[in-house]
């Protein structure tokens, strides 16, 4: 049975134990938190400290939960910090501005809180005195490009004019509340800090082994930055990968899928890498055979069998050869699809729902070649059958629930090599018709853009237009000409 160490500390023991030696490994994500975030961590912590802008208000027995950390042992006997890290980060900034501000104090309780927020910074020997060359934190983030900036302003309290990060953004932000602070509360100034390290609670949760951690991290929630689904994949992979020996490898391809599916993916729900899942995940249920209109939710889906799929030769491949796919698409990459192609994609951008995207995607991964290529007039004609399919539906059945059926069972169709022809799902000529002829055409709906755009592009003459591109329809004929 798994192990776990939960056991409520405040900052101060928590940071100050001669035991924390934190570590952000290279498979987290970059530092998140912006000033907004920190804007809203100082006045409740300023409020909890200085009730109703008191000193004296203060209840000592009082507590405030900052939230959980979660942290494994890991083979270099660091605290390798699982969840927790934005809030870990953002502490460290705030008690650096703190000991800086403190510069040569010289009052009994300015000395002493300096010496307890030392403790929390940096390692100490054995008589308690700290190491200021030794930080109690280190950053290994892959996919950071300014961790060091992070640990050089740890190491000199200073951040320079050029340092745009946001941990130099939160550092001066946390600099500029201390000297407005001390500029108010001179004389009472080391109490905001001390309550700080002795009321504001952290839930240190420390697990015997990584997959525990990883279990408890699935779970939780960084304060105001919900973890995504896709957080827990990487580390699942980077575990894979790891073992295999190909950890760097791994982090280079996980950094270039996130750089991709930023530019291409703006999901309403979820992360860009969250939506390259999502697509992937159709492929991976329509081979299961998965007809239920019920779709789970993503992280239920992959979890299953201790995370089997991604653990799969295969997937991160198969994830890159999707992502590169839909880059393609997104920049209408004319060496990789015909004009007519580009002109079918075209007018699905404006399809009544978002289901095509998993449809085609879907058809990709089964029908790529080595070189992740489609044969050209089969794509096409796939294209041409869905669009007037998924219209269809549009008038008749609206509504993206009542298009799953149909296309959850083409799927399955695809991966086992049949046509796609919805065989199953033909509509009585009397009812589609009627359908079509009382249909309301508005202007804001987007099957009236889909279905003029279609008309247009029967105009070869008609350049395709970028998928960037915004058009409003001014005029449309009336319904009844007479």
């Amino acid at each position: 049975m798994s192990k776990l160490n939960v056991d409520q500390k405040n900052i101060c023991a928590l940071l100050g134990d001669k035991k924390s030696d934190f570590v952000i490994p290279d498979y987290q994500r970059p530092y998140a938190w912006t000033e907004e975030e920190c804007q809203t961590l100082w006045e409740d912590i300023f409020e909890f400290s200085f009730p109703e802008g008191k000193y004296n208000q203060f209840n000592n027995d009082e507590e405030y939960y900052l939230g959980p950390i979660v942290t494994f042992k890991n083979d270099n006997g660091k605290l390798e910090v699982i969840d927790g890290q934005q809030r870990l980060t953002t502490l460290m900034l705030l008690l650096r501005a703190f000991y800086v501000r403190f510069g040569s104090m010289k009052t009994e309780e300015s000395m002493k809180t300096k010496e307890l927020i030392a403790k929390c910074l940096w390692k100490t020997d054995e008589f308690g005195t700290a190491n200021l060359n030794e930080l109690k934190i280190d950053s290994e983030v892959a996919t950071d490009n300014d961790k060091e900036e992070f640990l050089e302003i740890l190491k000199t309290g200073e951040v320079r004019d050029n340092q745009k990060s946001k941990y130099a953004n939160n550092y001066r932000f946390f600099q500029k509340k201390i000297e407005e602070f001390l500029n108010e509360y001179l004389d009472v100034f080391s109490y905001l800090p001390i309550r700080i390290l002795n009321n504001c609670i952290l839930l240190p949760i420390e697990a015997d082994n990584q997959n525990t951690a990883l279990r408890i991290f699935s779970t939780l929630n960084d304060r105001g930055l919900p973890l995504s689904d896709a957080d827990i994949f990487k580390a699942q992979f980077y575990k894979y990968y790891s073992a295999k020996g190909e950890k760097d490898a791994f982090i280079k391809k996980w950094k270039e899928l996130e750089e991709t599916c930023e530019k291409i993916f703006k999901p309403q729900q979820g992360t860009p890498m969250d939506e390259l899942f999502t697509r992937y995940m159709y492929f991976e249920r329509a081979k299961q055979g998965i007809k239920s209109s019920t779709t789970e939710a993503l992280r239920k889906f992959y979890e299953k069998d201790d995370y089997a799929i991604l653990k799969k030769e295969l997937t991160l491949d198969n994830l890159s050869a999707l992502a590169d796919f839909w880059n393609d698409i997104a920049n209408q990459d004319e060496e990789r699809f015909s004009k007519k192609i580009l002109r079918k994609l075209f007018i699905l951008n404006y399809a009544p729902n978002g289901m095509w995207n998993y449809f085609v995607s879907v058809y990709f991964m089964q029908n790529k070649d080595s070189e992740n290529q489609l044969e050209e007039d089969k794509f096409y004609n796939f294209l041409d059958t869905i669009i007037p399919f998924i219209w269809a539906y549009a008038v008749y059945n609206p509504g993206v629930n009542a298009l799953r059926t149909p296309v959850y069972a083409e799927m399955i169709n695809i991966v086992n090599n049949r046509e796609v022809t919805f065989e199953e799902f033909k509509f009585e000529l009397s009812a589609i018709k009627n359908s079509i002829e009382n249909y309301r055409y508005m202007n804001q709906r987007p099957i009236t853009k889909s279905m003029l755009t279609w008309w247009a592009f029967q105009n070869e003459n008609q350049e395709l237009l970028e998928l960037s591109s915004t058009f409003e329809i001014e005029h449309i004929f009336a319904k009844n000409i007479n």
